[in-house]
């Protein structure tokens, strides 16, 4: 069981909830079939709600709290922000926004160095594809399969996991193409090289047929998020960079949950010596303590509204207290050496132990990801891969799973036949180590509906 919290007080708990119940409608659910929990506070790795339980945060809620639940000096900052200047308008020059930016643009590869901000990734999705569609005058983008890219009109379209279905007009202008993913390759690779070369060949294959003049950008995440933390063989991102080149398509990377420190660099892109033309990013570049986002862009695409007019705004575009949290945060991580914690963490302690709960448990097919950003893949059956659930379908294997892990303490991000192992960048030793134990409990339930 998880350890009880001294601050335990389950009457203000019930009413939380209840005002919940009440009033607030939540995303991506049936609105009668959810159980919130009703949270009393947080501190660096953990959290803990009103009954006194304590949870190891294996999830960093939507894997955006990189720094940790109410890092003090980025909460200071708010504060200190919201006394001197609590809004401004995105058309005045604001010392805050402009040294957010300028920190920012410091740490994106290559020369990505205007940054466009947003309220979040959705956002900023949507504005990279309206910049890459104007910059070149053509109508397609093309996506994964296997992808998230947000909830809002073309991000949800782009995207390529089930909760697309509902919102597909199919008339957005996006084709989906399968990205590389090994382990369930639809190439029939028996290794990466086979599955770059394979990839990257059904890419140009998509392009041809598609008509290359028609085709604005590629949007890709640089390592899959919610769709499975997929790292990409090497070669493949370069490769889809030279095709980008050779056809005038705007390649764009979606770092909106792998930037900040999630995979041990600052952005997933330097792992593969790739520089896109357009970087989107919102979650880790201030842990979600006040909403932000934004798009990192090329000179070349920035030129193209140098005379003319950009045809996208919104009212909180670099909102002085998100843009205070952000530059707190990002001097927080290179002064406490955050983005190595979360390489040494991954390297030292997730990978190895992940490794060897897969040898333990029958249950584990795969083990796969980078710094604090890393994926289970969760089978009836090795050899033949079969998924724990359906894909699309939930199910009472991973429901029980899922059980085991908040009854050990350890608050998971599941999806599908998958459990994320995605911690705070801040995590330590001792807290992965305690995750990885009661992870290895929860596992031995998951193993009880192999074949």
């Amino acid at each position: 069981m998880s350890t009880p919290h001294p601050t335990a007080d389950p009457a203000a708990g019930a009413a939380v909830k209840a005002a919940d119940r009440a009033h607030v409608f939540h995303s991506w659910s049936a609105q009668g079939l959810i159980d919130p929990l009703a949270v009393a506070g947080a501190e660096g790795s953990w959290f803990w709600d009103y009954d006194g339980n304590r949870y190891l945060d294996f999830s960093s809620q939507l894997v955006n709290t990189n720094i940790g639940h109410q890092h003090p000096k980025v909460v200071a900052a708010i504060q200190e922000q919201a006394a001197r200047l609590c809004t401004f308008a995105p058309g005045f020059a604001v010392d805050v926004r402009s040294e957010a930016a300028r920190l920012i643009a410091e740490r994106t590869p290559g020369d990505l160095d205007k940054i466009f901000f947003t309220n979040g990734g959705a956002e900023a999705v949507e504005n990279a594809v309206r910049m890459a569609r104007l910059h070149t005058g053509r109508p397609k983008v093309l996506s994964a399969y296997r992808s998230y890219h947000g909830a809002t009109a073309a991000a949800i379209n782009l995207t390529g996991d089930p909760r697309r279905w509902p919102s597909d007009t199919a008339s957005a202008g996006v084709v989906h193409f399968w990205a590389p993913f090994l382990y369930r390759s639809p190439f029939h690779a028996e290794d990466e090289r086979q599955e770059c070369e394979r990839a990257l060949r059904h890419l140009e294959d998509t392009i041809a047929f598609e008509g290359p003049a028609t085709i604005a950008a590629i949007v890709l995440e640089t390592v899959p998020g919610t769709a499975g933390i997929m790292v990409p063989p090497p070669g493949y991102l370069p490769g889809v960079r030279e095709i980008c080149d050779r056809h005038g398509i705007v390649f764009v990377l979606d770092e909106v949950m792998a930037g900040f420190g999630r995979t041990g660099r600052w952005f997933a892109a330097d792992h593969f010596g790739v520089v896109p033309d357009l970087l989107t990013f919102a979650k880790g570049v201030n842990s979600g303590y006040v909403p932000l986002g934004g798009v990192a862009i090329s000179p070349e695409i920035a030129a193209t509204f140098d005379e003319r007019p950009y045809p996208g705004g919104l009212t909180y575009s670099g909102h002085p207290l998100a843009c205070a949290s952000a530059v707190a945060t990002i001097n927080a991580m290179a002064e406490e050496g955050i983005v190595e914690n979360a390489a040494r963490i991954g390297e030292q302690v997730l990978g190895p132990g992940l490794r060897a709960l897969a040898e333990r448990h029958p249950s584990v097919g795969e083990v796969r990801g980078l710094g604090v950003f890393w994926a289970l893949e969760l089978v009836r059956d090795r050899a033949t891969r079969e998924p724990l659930v359906p894909y699309a379908a939930a199910g009472e294997a991973m429901t029980a799973f899922t059980a085991a892990c908040k009854k050990n303490g350890l608050w998971p991000f599941v999806n599908m036949n998958r459990t994320h192992v995605v911690p705070p960048c801040t995590i330590t030793e001792e807290e992965a180590k305690e995750g990885l134990a009661a992870l290895d409990q929860a596992l031995t339930v998951a193993d009880g509906f192999t074949a």
